[in-house]
């Protein structure tokens, strides 16, 4: 909230370390950074942005920055309700960042969890990334310029990373960060191409050597066993590893989908993009493995569906291109397929690329002159023309000559070809998977893979003799203390009132009692409220006033639940008991 938007990059990096430290909380469904920030600086409806996001409850907030001290907002808003029913303000020191972050998490896991119903909540959510504040805020400069996506800003944010480093060379997310801005600038075509990707491995082998387990380094580490070492198996086994650490890691969900759409597991590939769809619905990356999926499974009607969608908005959007192009070719809309090549600029498409696809229409078309075939057969004797190896593949199966198809096919081993790799199993190469040869190709491209994740080990549920127990003595403290009196009132408090690990209160009320902690709480002051009201000692005293007097701060929510718990206004009540 600064007057000139200097301080965004602190507002993100706050936002975004408490969605992250959230997502660790087991059973709470959290929309990733992605889709959450698609609403920042645009004026919709809290209703509608729960909507599109598929959310019960928004979390919303500001930062504002004044020397050295940061003044930061919170409230929770229950959109069923239409109610704001917890908000906040913290006013810290900005040296005390991670520990602020960590507090203002676990106070909203906490209320939360009052609100809505159990969870297993840690002593700590967020852990310090660095003992280098200066450090830190050039890290999430770097982060708030790598976000626009251009090269100009990418050049910023790699300055950012590389002051960071300089700082704190134990950082390891700006390691990762570097990685991700050469990674791009190489892939975009924005720097030299080797270079880029030399600066990146580097960038990658130096996060690996401070944590060879950080599930960001792990999908960085699948990413390049697929798609410049064309190793399967690897990248699916990091894709798992990536998982393990992260199991809400909505990009790492999407690769390992892809993974086995090639494979030709559709169950897996489903199970594994729809739950990224649930956590980053808005994010074009993962709108477009929605797509593909669709598209591997032939359901070319959704895969249109959303491959429009994703044209509209970006209508440069190269995947989506192709894939719609190859829909296009399968439903024999061939002309329509050769009028959507012809009128992307020359830059779109690689020359083997576009070579590829006009041959592959001849083929489909039943084409006897072939004229695009020679000249990409010619361009396939370069080992690393990996584009018209691919299509050549598909070509050949499509003519039914499947030894020379096959022939293709050991390039991806031989050239590490990661784009031969992915037409492999393309559904435009169906014809061949009727050849028995087909499936031995099959099993050594796609190799079996271990697919555990190992799983955090569930909290010791509490046994129905210790449930017993815990209740009376609950309840022996709720009739003897009144705990409910207390407006603040929290589920920590009457923890540590009842000497009750916080986590096992929870259990006990959620899930044995069948009530959440304000339910608990509300009803022993509704009955409080009842003994006050019928007491004709209190009669000059208003209704309002002993709810405030039984523990409720909120004339609302007084109402709200009398009226829930005994099917009648306070005053109703008050009337039919005079």
């Amino acid at each position: 909230m600064s007057t000139d938007g200097e301080n965004e990059f602190f507002c993100d990096g706050i936002t975004e370390e408490i969605i992250n430290a959230l997502a660790k909380i087991d059973g709470l469904k959290v929309i990733s950074r992605t889709s959450s920030f698609y609403f920042k600086g645009h004026k919709v409806s809290l209703s509608e942005i729960a909507e599109k996001l598929s959310v019960s409850i928004l979390i919303e907030g500001s930062v504002r920055i004044s020397g050295d001290i940061l003044r930061i907002k919170a409230q929770l808003i229950s959109i069923k309700a239409d109610e704001t029913f917890w908000s906040e303000t913290w006013e810290r020191k900005k040296d005390n960042l991670f520990e602020i972050q960590d507090e203002i998490s676990l106070l909203i896991a906490d209320k939360l969890r009052e609100y809505g119903g159990h969870l297993d909540i840690s002593d700590h959510l967020v852990s310090s990334r660095t003992g280098n504040l200066t450090a830190y805020e050039h890290f999430l400069k770097g982060r708030f310029h790598f976000f626009k996506w251009n090269p100009e800003d990418t050049n910023i944010a790699i300055e950012q990373f590389d002051q960071a480093l300089a700082m704190d060379p134990q950082l390891i997310d700006a390691h990762l960060s570097l990685a991700d801005s050469y990674s791009f600038m190489a892939v975009a075509g924005f720097a030299p191409r080797e270079e880029s990707w030399m600066k990146a491995m580097e960038a990658i082998q130096s996060a690996k050597s401070l944590d060879p387990n950080n599930a960001g380094l792990n999908y960085m580490l699948g990413n390049q066993a697929f798609f410049t070492e064309a190793n399967f198996s690897v990248a699916l086994k990091y894709g798992y590893q990536s998982l393990a650490e992260k199991p809400t890691y909505s990009e790492a969900h999407c690769f390992v989908s892809l993974l086995h759409s090639l494979r030709g597991n559709l169950t897996k590939a489903k199970e594994h993009i729809f739950y990224a769809k649930s956590i980053d619905p808005l994010n074009q990356e993962t709108q477009f493995f929605e797509a593909n999926y669709y598209y591997r499974a032939k359901d070319y009607a959704k895969a249109n569906l959303i491959l429009e969608e994703l044209l509209l908005l970006n209508e440069k959007n190269l995947p989506a291109i192709v894939v719609r192009i190859y829909i296009l070719i399968k439903e024999h809309r061939l002309q329509e397929a050769l009028a959507m090549i012809e009128k992307m600029p020359q830059e779109t498409f690689t020359p083997d690329e576009k070579l590829g696809l006009i041959g592959l229409i001849e083929a489909v078309s039943g084409d006897t002159t072939l004229s695009s075939l020679t000249e990409l057969e010619e361009h396939a004797k370069d080992p690393g023309a990996h584009h018209a190896h691919s299509y050549l593949f598909i070509i050949y199966a499509n003519l039914d000559r499947y030894d020379d198809a096959l022939k293709i096919l050991d390039h991806i081993f031989d050239s590490k070809s990661s784009i031969l790799l992915l037409g492999f199993s393309d559904p435009l190469a169906e014809p061949i998977q009727k050849d028995p040869r087909y499936q031995e190709y099959h099993q050594r491209i796609y190799p079996t893979v271990s697919q555990a994740i190992n799983k955090k080990k569930k909290a010791k549920v509490i046994n129905e003799s210790e449930a017993r127990a815990q209740l009376e003595k609950l309840k022996a403290l709720v009739d003897s203390a009144q705990p409910y009196l207390n407006p603040s009132i929290t589920l920590r408090s009457l923890a540590d009132q009842t000497s009750i690990h916080p986590n096992h209160l929870s259990w006990l009320l959620n899930e044995y009692v069948g009530e959440n902690f304000n339910e608990f709480i509300n009803k022993a002051r509704i009955e409080h409220f009842k003994n006050l009201v019928l007491d004709p000692d209190n009669a000059h005293i208003s209704l309002i006033g002993l709810a405030y007097e039984s523990g409720f701060n909120s004339k609302t929510v007084f109402n709200t639940t009398f009226k829930k718990e005994v099917g009648m206004t306070p005053k109703e009540f008050q009337n039919n008991h005079k």
